[in-house]
C-alpha cells in the first residue's frame, strides 16, 4: 500500500487519523482511549502532512457525521490494492447499506454470494481498515444484537454511531 501522507484532525468522539495515497484513503483511524496512541500508529503511513483537497472534504464529511449530522461517505475513493478480495466485496456491500439501515452478518453473506459465512464476514469488518467511510457499524448480529465492533469504544461506540444515523432497532438500545 504506498501512502503519501496522514494526519489528525479532532471529531465529536475525540481524535481521528486519515491516511492517503494516489488510489484514495488508504486507512481511517477512530479515536483511541489513550489519545497519545493515536500518532504512533499513524506515523506507519509515512510523514503527516496537509491534506489534498479530496481528503479535506472526506475529514469534513465524517467530522459532520461523528458530530450528529447525517452524511453518506459511499463515494470516497478508498485505495484497497492490499484488501483481500472477499474483504473488498463484504466492504461493498456495506457500503451500500445507507445510513439510518443496517444488515446482519448473515445477510451480508448472502449478497455476497457465500451464504453460511457470516463468520467470516464480521471477521473481514474487524479488520476493517476505513471505519467509518466502510460503515461496518451498520452490520449486525442475527436478531438485531449489536455483534462486535472493533473500534475504540467498542459497542457503545457502535451504538452511538447507529443513533446518529437513525437506525431504530429496538434491540440496539435495550
Amino acid at each position: 500500500m504506498e501512502t503519501t501522507g496522514y494526519t489528525l484532525f479532532e471529531t465529536a468522539l475525540g481524535s481521528c487519523g486519515i491516511a492517503w495515497g494516489s488510489r484514495g484513503i488508504a486507512a481511517v483511524q477512530l479515536p483511541y482511549a489513550d489519545e497519545r496512541a493515536l500518532p504512533a500508529r499513524m506515523r506507519r503511513f509515512g510523514t503527516e502532512s496537509p491534506p489534498p483537497p479530496d481528503v479535506r472534504r472526506a475529514i469534513g464529511e465524517i467530522v459532520a457525521l461523528l458530530a450528529g449530522e447525517p452524511r453518506d461517505l459511499s463515494s470516497v475513493a478508498l485505495d484497497m490494492e492490499r484488501v483481500p478480495e472477499f474483504n473488498r466485496r463484504v466492504y461493498a456491500v456495506a457500503r451500500a447499506i445507507p445510513p439510518g439501515e443496517t444488515l446482519t452478518y448473515g445477510e451480508v453473506a448472502e449478497r455476497i454470494g457465500e451464504r453460511g459465512a457470516a463468520q467470516a464476514v464480521g471477521q473481514a469488518l474487524g479488520r476493517n481498515p476505513f471505519p467509518i467511510v466502510v460503515p461496518c457499524h451498520r452490520v449486525l448480529a442475527a436478531g438485531g444484537g449489536l455483534g462486535g465492533f472493533s473500534a475504540p469504544g467498542g459497542a457503545t461506540t457502535k451504538r452511538r454511531l447507529l443513533a446518529i444515523e437513525g437506525a431504530g432497532a429496538p434491540a440496539l438500545f435495550a
